[in-house]
């Protein structure tokens, strides 16, 4: 495994990093799962993902995470979690209210069977919230020891932004990481909040690099969906269909000749891709299996040289 800083925090966090979303606590049955973490573990993964809402239940995925990491030391890993999404029916259970975040990281906590997580993601932005009230509270909890840093999901650049400047009039510790959704066919955080967090410092830490599992290969064009995949699975299939257009699939048969031209498969090629901009610190890769971790590690050891890298934007342009 290969590790970066997080934007310029002195933390360190591995290039790829195990994500909980649509997996544990959902669809991955149990042993299963615990033995993806472990697997990722063994391999050098030092940093693992989940928050309040992944799930079948509120802090579902926290409590199972917690359970699975048990036997290795607290210190070796970076935890993370995550707050905005409802998690009942009340006017304040949701959004980034001092109230709602005081509440579901005590209850993240609980669930995680930890004293403190690494970072504490803002699920999204919250326009019914003060920016003060947020970052003041966030801080709050890095004082408190109960967070080692703040970080954002899916923020506009011009909120990141935002934040900065209060962050500097307030006197807050600063917002260290940023989890946008980034891919070879989802691009948009190039335009504006890549730039914005590289030259601010701020690590990305990007999920669904493989764009919810078509760029593993296993959705052809003219092919059938495969059985028991997320696209035939009723309650995440919206996920992954958005990405099944045409022009996807098409650009998927090409990358795949690249990937087999390279000797690597299409889920290295994507990961390999992602890690190519320096300013991202980790890929958040989901596994159902242990040998999709074993596979998608491999993609730290991939190079791309400069003309593989124009021949994959020709592709997807």
């Amino acid at each position: 495994m290969k590790f970066r800083r997080l934007g310029k925090a002195g933390i360190k966090v591995s290039e790829i990093a195990l994500g909980s979303w649509l997996t544990y606590g959902t669809v991955t049955e149990q042993n299963t799962a615990e033995s993806c973490i472990h697997q990722a573990y063994e391999l050098g993964i030092n940093h693992f993902d989940c928050a309040n809402v992944y799930g079948s239940t509120p802090h579902e995925a926290e409590r199972f995470l917690g359970q699975a990491l048990e036997p290795f030391a607290r210190d070796s890993y970076v935890l993370t979690t995550k707050a905005f999404w409802p998690v009942g029916d009340g006017v304040n259970d949701k959004g980034l209210s001092r109230k709602h975040l005081t509440s579901q990281l005590e209850q993240s906590l609980r669930a995680l069977n930890t004293d403190y997580v690494d970072i504490f993601y803002c699920h999204r932005h919250d326009p019914d919230t003060e920016m003060e009230e947020i970052l003041s509270t966030i801080d709050d909890f890095v004082r408190q020891g109960k967070v080692r840093y703040g970080g954002v999901s899916e923020w506009p650049a011009e909120r990141i932004s935002e934040a900065m400047a209060v962050e500097s009039v307030l006197g807050t510790h600063r917002l260290r990481a940023s989890q946008p959704v980034y891919n070879m066919l989802n691009r948009y955080i190039e335009h504006a909040v890549l730039p914005l967090c590289e030259h601010n410092g701020i690590g990305l830490v990007v999920f669904s690099p493989l764009a919810q599992g078509l760029l593993t290969g296993k959705y052809r064009k003219g092919q059938t969906l495969p059985s028991g995949s997320r696209a035939t699975t009723n309650e995440i299939s919206q996920f992954i269909t958005r990405y099944l257009t045409d022009d996807n699939l098409e650009k998927v048969e090409r990358l795949l000749i690249v990937a087999r031209d390279l000797g690597i498969t299409l889920s290295q090629l994507a990961l390999a891709w992602v890690l190519r901009e320096p300013s991202v610190s980790s890929a958040l890769i989901g596994a159902s299996k242990p040998e999709q971790v074993v596979e998608n590690v491999k993609a730290v050891d991939v190079t791309l040289t400069p003309d593989i890298i124009q021949r994959i934007d020709e592709i997807l342009r």
